[in-house]
């Protein structure tokens, strides 16, 4: 039976202001810059300090009730600024530049930028003497493909867009005909593909014929699973051939691009420069801890927009109601200019309070260098030491980077887990991850070490690491399984 009965409990949420401060402290070096320069354009009530001018106190609300008559002569006079034009241009949708019809506007000149992956493989298509028909349909199936080059999209869908959207009625057979015999003719050789399988295939019968050529072709067509798998005798046994052309003809696969279209449509990420958000140094035998800075802007509560608010606040015009629509226009821009000068000092001292104490946990690290110094170190740790969620200490450890004496390093590479050797000290988890690249690095690469005999040698120097224990830190070191570290 259904019952009504009313209920009182506690519930923790948090405030806008305090979300947006978390995506502060997330914010990179680089991304915390172009916030500040993206705030500056969207609230006027911000200014960047120049040179020595002394900054207004955001929190003081005092600043607001000094006398205007005590301003300098350049001052500007806020009685002739028409707030009501200021106002229309900053609250609505800038749409004038965007009206082809507007001929008064000033013309801007674009920016030019290089072409694009898609652009570079469409002007290469329309060089095919095709119908007018045909292309569009060729043009559509290039929208399908990734910045890896691939087709992800089955035939059969791409044909139902294409009713749906051009209208053409098409055949499958139709969209195989031009995919194969035109699009997958593109460069880079093996764009267009619809797997990896089909990509190596596209490229290696581009390549000039030879008995190596040809094998390889024999083992992506037939074998590709037994490939991909290092089963080498296997292939071996199944080709009939010598393992000394084996090794040649896997050496033309290996020569293959698995993603021709990186070539043009490459991550712009991987073009950024690694910025370190700390940098750590020793001075006098001392560490010291400096953030970076450098090139993000200091701001301050623009003045001219407090003058203003004091201004209509003591305005003894008749259209009162104006008057308080300025008023809350300007008190909206400003709290918002104060929360955000507040938020970026509060953002200094959480990163700054959260990195000197992992610096002084891990102080013989950075002292020395060596690796083997590095202590069992979580999360938990740091949160208890400074009074903070565990939440803020992974948002400053996981995008964020310190330069140090030995390099400039991601900050959660130093958190590691706690373990025991034979003889009861705690070690990290990092000694032991640094141990396994070293016996792998040494290893004999046509007889790999398999995980258990990689913990024999581990308890042998003293650790005492279980199987399963190491395949999980060679899964976290992107180390792949003996088999598939196998060579001929």
């Amino acid at each position: 039976m259904l019952k009504q009965k009313l209920l009182q409990k506690g519930q923790q949420k948090l405030s806008p202001q305090q979300i947006k401060l978390m995506k502060l402290v997330q914010l990179s070096t680089l991304d915390f810059e172009q916030r500040v320069k993206q705030e500056l354009e969207e609230n006027p009530a911000l200014e960047e300090i120049e040179d020595e001018t002394p900054s207004i106190e955001e929190s003081d609300t005092s600043v607001i009730d000094f006398d205007l008559s005590e301003q300098e002569d350049k001052s500007i006079d806020i009685s002739e600024i028409n707030l009501d034009e200021y106002l229309s241009d900053d609250e609505i949708l800038d749409f004038k530049n965007n009206n082809p019809n507007n001929h008064n506007e000033e013309k801007y000149i674009p920016i030019v930028s290089g072409i694009s992956f898609q652009e570079y493989l469409k002007s290469q298509l329309h060089t095919f003497r095709l119908n007018q028909e045909d292309l569009l349909i060729a043009d559509f199936i290039l929208g399908n493909i990734d910045e890896d080059g691939y087709i992800r999209r089955k035939i059969p869908a791409i044909v139902d867009d294409i009713l749906l959207i051009l209208g053409i009625p098409v055949t499958e057979e139709k969209v195989e005909k031009l995919l194969v015999n035109y699009i997958q003719k593109l460069e880079p050789i093996g764009v267009g593909a619809r797997n990896l399988q089909e990509c190596l295939f596209i490229q290696l019968e581009n390549k000039k014929k030879s008995h190596d050529v040809n094998l390889a072709k024999r083992i992506i067509i037939n074998n590709f699973e037994s490939f991909t798998k290092k089963h080498y005798q296997k292939l071996q046994n199944k080709l009939g051939t010598t393992k000394n052309n084996l090794r040649k003809a896997i050496y033309q696969i290996e020569k293959l691009n698995p993603k021709p279209g990186k070539i043009y449509s490459g991550n712009p990420r991987n073009l950024d420069h690694l910025i370190p958000d700390f940098t750590i140094c020793i001075s006098d035998g001392k560490l010291e801890l400096s953030l970076n800075q450098r090139n993000t802007p200091e701001i301050k509560v623009s003045s001219l927009y407090l003058n203003m608010l004091k201004y209509y606040k003591n305005s003894k015009e008749r259209n009162m109601k104006k008057n308080e629509n300025t008023i809350l226009f300007l008190k909206k821009k400003i709290d918002s200019a104060k929360w955000f000068v507040d938020a970026i000092k509060q953002r200094q001292n959480t990163l700054m309070l959260t990195m000197n104490a992992i610096m002084d946990y891990q102080k013989e690290y950075f002292f020395t260098g060596d690796p083997y110094k590095i202590k069992p170190m979580i999360l938990k740790n740091i949160s208890q030491k400074i009074g903070v969620g565990i939440s803020t200490v992974s948002r400053v450890a996981n995008s964020k980077y310190v330069n140090t004496p030995y390099g400039t390093f991601l900050i959660k590479s130093f958190f590691s887990e706690k373990m025991i050797n034979e003889e009861g000290m705690e070690i990290s988890s990092i000694e032991i991850k640094k141990l396994l690249g070293e016996s792998i690095a040494k290893e004999n690469k046509r007889r790999p070490l398999t995980d258990e005999k990689l913990s024999k040698i581990l308890k042998r120097k003293g650790y005492l690491v279980a199987r399963r224990t190491v395949a999980k830190y060679r899964d976290q070191m992107q180390i792949p399984v003996a088999r598939m570290r196998k060579i001929l």
